[in-house]
């Protein structure tokens, strides 16, 4: 129960990052700014965060997510949550170091956001080219 709540609320945290960087891409009349870098990298750090949640989250839960070819000391949860950002790092970026394997349901959230992490820069740039189009 705990893992459908904070999946849900990682989630909408997601969803209403992208809508916000979609919908508030008029920061200054330039086709590039400081203030777009900052609020995309914001975004893919939010992205990737709350993709991590959810894989510690179904971790913690007993699911497993991920494998590695190095097997884990059992730790922490802490351990899980750093562990589970940066595969969601290496997913989001379309990596693929290899060294950890998403096996069961983390295969089907591993495809959700590396959909997200490969058409995020093609849209945030069309919508900056229509957005520069438009005030010519």
């Amino acid at each position: 129960m705990i893992t459908i709540i904070i999946s849900t609320l990682s989630l909408a945290l997601i969803g209403m990052s992208l809508r916000q960087i979609f919908h508030s891409l008029e920061f200054e009349h330039k086709i590039f700014s400081v203030q777009l870098f900052v609020s995309v990298m914001m975004l893919y750090t939010i992205v990737m965060v709350g993709f991590g949640i959810i894989y510690a989250a179904l971790i913690l839960q007993g699911v497993e997510v991920y494998k590695a070819d190095v097997p884990f000391i059992q730790g922490y949860w802490i351990h899980d949550m750093i562990r589970s950002v940066y595969f969601s790092g290496v997913t989001l970026f379309t990596v693929g170091y290899g060294d950890l394997t998403p096996v069961g349901i983390g295969k089907w959230i591993a495809i959700i956001e590396a959909m997200v992490g490969y058409t995020l820069p093609a849209a945030l740039v069309a919508k900056v080219w229509l957005k520069h189009k438009e005030e010519r």
